[in-house]
């Protein structure tokens, strides 16, 4: 049985939302607020997110960028497009807007888990002796877990997940934004020779290497 967890504090349009998706025989959880959905989320991991945008406590636009690995279609009064342009763009699946029509809300929701029969990616890489778990955030060479920032950590998830590419500069900056915001073009030689510094200290490996003008890429022998 899929579970689907209701983002809403709204108990009219929560009810609501139970009732028709409990009848297609979805297994329901609730939050009633952003920040009860974090707690919920930290414990549980339902297959698909109903959430609301206006909330107490966290936003719901706060909340979607918190959420990970788990589709979420936003379902709001909000209605401009722009909105949607933003909320799908920063992670949302799907955007239906209030008041829904029954019919048109069970189909979308039906289309992402016929969506998600196609294979996950891996939640660990590996590379060498370097394992990556992107579920945990831990990092191990040979079993022996690293300390990372939140931007060590991004910079290499992202050189793990191409290991045969060069990345360059601009394009690393752009795909661990979301995860480390605080990472610039001016500190990002910096972050990169820390990392490397770590990898080194464990097995006297260097495993990422510059290249010229370029950008960066994992060190193949």
């Amino acid at each position: 049985m899929k579970s689907i967890l209701i983002i809403d504090d709204d108990i009219h349009i929560g009810n609501l939302l139970e009732e028709i998706l409990a009848k297609e025989e979805y297994r329901i959880s609730r939050a009633y607020s952003g920040t009860e959905a974090i707690l919920v989320l930290a414990h549980s991991k339902p297959d698909l997110i109903l959430l609301d945008l206006m909330l107490p406590g966290l936003s719901g636009e706060d909340v979607l960028l918190k959420i990970k690995g788990i589709p979420v279609i936003v379902v709001s009064a909000k209605f401009d497009v722009d909105s949607k342009v933003t909320l799908l763009l920063g992670g949302a699946v799907d955007y239906i807007t209030k008041p829904f029509n029954t019919k048109e809300l069970l189909a979308r929701i039906a289309v992402q888990f016929r969506n998600k029969t196609i294979p996950e990616a891996a939640s660990v890489l590996t590379f060498d002796e370097l394992k990556v778990d992107t579920n945990t955030h831990i990092t191990t060479i040979n079993g022996c877990e690293l300390k990372l920032t939140r931007t060590e950590y991004a910079i290499l998830k992202l050189l793990m997940q191409n290991p045969s590419q060069v990345i360059t500069k601009s394009l690393l900056l752009e795909h661990i934004s979301c995860d480390t915001p605080d990472c610039t073009e001016s500190s990002l030689k910096m972050h990169i020779s820390n990392l490397r510094k770590k990898l080194r200290e464990v097995n006297d490996k260097d495993y990422i290497e510059a290249v010229w003008g370029i950008g960066f890429k994992l060190r193949t022998e």
